[in-house]
């Protein structure tokens, strides 16, 4: 009926009259006036959106997998070495009016943003945590500028996790990458038995 609209359940009504925002309506059956006296934009409030940085993945049957982005990925660390990163970015939406109105292309916004943060927190790092220990710590920081980020745009975005799927040195290098891991990890195995034996001996 021209006079009445739905709401699903995964949406949010924001009705707008003479192109001013009058008000929201929750899930369920609404009136309104019709066009262009009142206008509804429903967006999906619930679903949760995935942005990937540094990688793409196909999902059709016959070109499933992944193909990466080098112009996205590459990055330079705080003692400047330089390494891949892929990572995805989960997010919804959590003011309806705001996202709707005050940045003109969310999606982009999210990955110009999000590619920018990483960079910021790679350049400050050092390589050898970002490619062991220290991932979890990356994405809670990269999550935290993001946000700080989108909410002084008035985004109307929550981020809900930011994810690392690979960091790698690049390919001409990652093997002398590799040795000098194995040969960390072997002088900390050597130290561990040195250890042992003196506790030994005493």
């Amino acid at each position: 009926h021209a006079f009445t609209f739905r709401v699903n359940p995964d949406e949010q009504g924001v009705v707008m009259r003479f192109g001013k925002v009058t008000r929201q309506e929750p899930p369920g059956l609404h009136f309104r006036m019709p066009y262009p006296i009142d206008e509804v934009r429903l967006p999906k409030v619930t679903r949760q959106n995935i942005i990937e940085v540094g990688m793409r993945t196909a999902t059709g049957t016959r070109s499933a997998g992944v193909s990466y982005v080098r112009e996205e990925s590459l990055m330079l660390t705080g003692d400047e070495n330089i390494v891949h990163v892929n990572f995805v970015v989960f997010w919804r939406i959590k003011d309806a009016q705001a996202y709707l109105f005050n940045i003109q292309n969310p999606e982009v916004t999210v990955k110009a943003v999000a590619e920018s943060a990483m960079r910021e927190v790679v350049g400050q790092s050092d390589i050898q945590p970002i490619l062991t220990g220290a991932r979890q710590k990356t994405e809670q920081a990269v999550q935290k500028l993001i946000q700080e980020v989108l909410d002084h745009y008035g985004s109307g975005i929550r981020i809900d996790q930011v994810q690392l799927q690979k960091v790698d040195p690049p390919t001409q290098v990652i093997d002398a990458f590799r040795d000098v891991q194995a040969a960390a990890t072997d002088k900390e195995r050597l130290q561990n038995e040195a250890a042992s034996y003196a506790s030994r001996v005493v």
